[in-house]
């Protein structure tokens, strides 16, 4: 569990799980930027008891707020090469934004996976339209490399994705390899 003064990222537990189900398939809050495709309840219930949603290749997290609720997912997972990882956050409810939830569990993820992993790059795709997104990532240090053309297929179209990325001595520059 990961803490911070605004929030808490934490493994989902079993006792989240209806809530959870229900927040990330709720398809109005998913906007411009995320697929709306979703699993089934069965099917989510079935990988969450198989693996808690936490394998090799990916790993999931809940944002919790000070109440105890949830108010975000943000994860870690595979990528292109074996010395980097992706990382892709969403904040369930829009009426959050701008409070700094997702800004706070980037930077505490992105913390623990370079004190903890001996990765080299942390690396975040974003539609270069979804100005949240961008602005969370460059918050955390994270710099824009260029752009996807067309790499997307979300809502009937496909969209453009900026590759955004930090690097191990970047993050240590920052004061990343601090204590804390």
């Amino acid at each position: 569990m990961l803490k911070g003064p605004l929030c808490t990222v934490r493994h989902l537990l079993n006792t989240d799980l209806n809530t959870f189900m229900a927040l990330v398939n709720d398809l109005p809050s998913r906007g411009d930027y995320f697929s709306a495709h979703f699993k089934s309840p069965e099917a989510m219930r079935r990988e969450f008891l198989q693996n808690g949603f936490v394998t090799d290749d990916s790993e999931l997290f809940v944002i919790e707020d000070q109440a105890h609720r949830i108010v975000g997912v943000i994860t870690h997972f595979k990528c292109r090469t074996p010395t980097s990882r992706e990382l892709g956050y969403r904040l369930l409810d829009q009426e959050l934004a701008g409070q700094g939830y997702t800004t706070e569990a980037l930077r505490m993820l992105t913390d623990h996976l370079f004190r903890v992993h001996t990765w080299h790059r942390l690396e975040v795709l974003a539609s270069p339209l979804n100005v949240a997104s961008v602005r969370v990532a460059q918050k955390c240090g994270f710099t824009t490399e260029g752009t996807l053309r067309e790499a997307f297929f979300i809502n009937g179209r496909y969209q453009d994705v900026n590759v955004m990325s930090l690097l191990r001595h970047e993050w240590v520059r920052m004061g990343g390899s601090r204590g804390g």
